[in-house]
């Protein structure tokens, strides 16, 4: 049997639609996605991004599960500089009492918590783009101007309440998991219990984007983990093989459990595919200058804009690793991904201006994988 098929959904804006218009896409999404057998349907945190309207997983995961009746439920990713441990618990806690058994807890670090390791990278050899086994693996991007850019500064004074500091991942994950297991008691025996959440049917996942902390973390405490082959494909390779050398059985989970993610459309033919994919080179050089996701271009609006060489530049690595075309075409290249990472799981994520395309899209791939 082929590996189980995931989406990550963003919740995008598309051009001329606004954001009640982007979440009742959403909806109907889950429903179909229950209907065509994929196994996890997982909603990103973003903020301050024009183009996405998921910023609040678990608000918007509530909605879904109203919506649907089986199929597992996640974030893809709560961004843990930005709550406490009690706040996600909570929330998640409050999700499993409604609709048991059905939800997974991803974590991610947040933006802010990536600047060192950010820093660090800057000083690695440089990687040139190369093809392992049939897999493209690029040239990395950097994101440290973003980072260090005043427009994401700004925004971070948003997401912090004032002389906050954040937890580091293992710290907030210690709380998490006692506030999972509550009660958690101190020294002298004073007892706190998080209602709801101690005790709540949740599978806490990992996210990662290079073979740096989250892939080690998740490795040593033996979560199943999700590295980006969609947000950062130069480092997949690196944080597979980190996530499998740094697991530690539990009892639990005997074995790793990798999830791999990736930019799909399809359609009925490759010619098709193509042109429904047109805009995603202009979506991404929106979130790659720094501006945050724009709504997602139509296909008329992204013929009228005029590229330059640098432009181009910028989303390469993205748009050469989107796999665009037929079932049959985008199926087999999902499946040179599977087999190149050893994914136990592969994670889809599509975006379309038009929503009977992007539905389409997960149709089609859906129908050609199972055979």
């Amino acid at each position: 049997m082929p590996v189980p098929l995931s989406i990550l959904d963003l919740a995008p804006l598309v051009s001329g639609g606004d954001v009640t218009d982007a979440l009742r896409r959403t909806l109907d999404l889950a429903r179909r996605a229950e209907q065509f057998g994929y196994h996890r349907y997982w909603v990103a945190e973003h903020h301050f991004t024009p183009g996405v309207a998921s910023s609040q997983p678990a608000l918007l995961l509530g909605q879904i599960a109203a919506v649907t009746d089986r199929i597992r439920l996640g974030s893809g990713a709560v961004q843990t500089g930005f709550q406490t441990a009690l706040s996600i618990v909570e929330q998640f806690g409050l999700l499993d009492a409604l609709h048991p058994g059905r939800f997974d807890l991803g974590l991610g670090r947040s933006g802010q918590a990536k600047k060192e390791a950010l820093r660090l990278r800057a000083e690695e050899k440089p990687q040139e783009e190369r093809v392992v086994d049939g897999l493209l693996i690029p040239k990395p991007f950097s994101w440290a101007p973003i980072f260090a850019s005043k427009r994401t500064a700004f925004a971070g004074g948003f997401l912090h309440q004032p002389g906050a500091e954040p937890l580091g991942l293992t710290e907030i994950l210690d709380q998490i998991d006692a506030l999972l297991a509550g009660p958690v008691t101190d020294d002298e025996g004073n007892e706190v219990v998080a209602v709801p959440g101690a005790g709540a049917d949740l599978e806490v996942w990992l996210l990662g984007s290079s073979g740096g902390e989250s892939a080690r973390t998740a490795g040593a405490r033996g979560l199943p983990f999700a590295a980006n082959y969609h947000v950062a494909p130069a480092k997949v390779l690196e944080a597979a093989e980190a996530y499998r050398e740094s697991f530690v059985p539990t009892a639990a989970r005997p074995r790793p459990h990798l999830m791999v993610s990736a930019d799909v459309l399809v359609a009925e033919d490759d010619e098709t595919a193509r042109r429904l994919a047109q805009p995603f080179a202009l979506w991404v050089r929106s979130i790659r200058t720094g501006l945050g996701a724009v709504p997602f271009p139509s296909i008329e609006e992204a013929a009228r804009f005029e590229w330059t060489d640098q432009d181009r530049a910028l989303v390469a690595d993205r748009v050469t690793t989107q796999f665009v075309g037929s079932p049959q075409t985008v199926a087999e290249r999902l499946e040179t991904l599977r087999r190149v990472t050893g994914a136990d799981e592969l994670l889809i994520t599509t975006i379309a201006h038009d929503h009977a395309d992007r539905v389409r899209s997960y149709e089609l791939l859906a129908k050609e994988w199972s055979v």
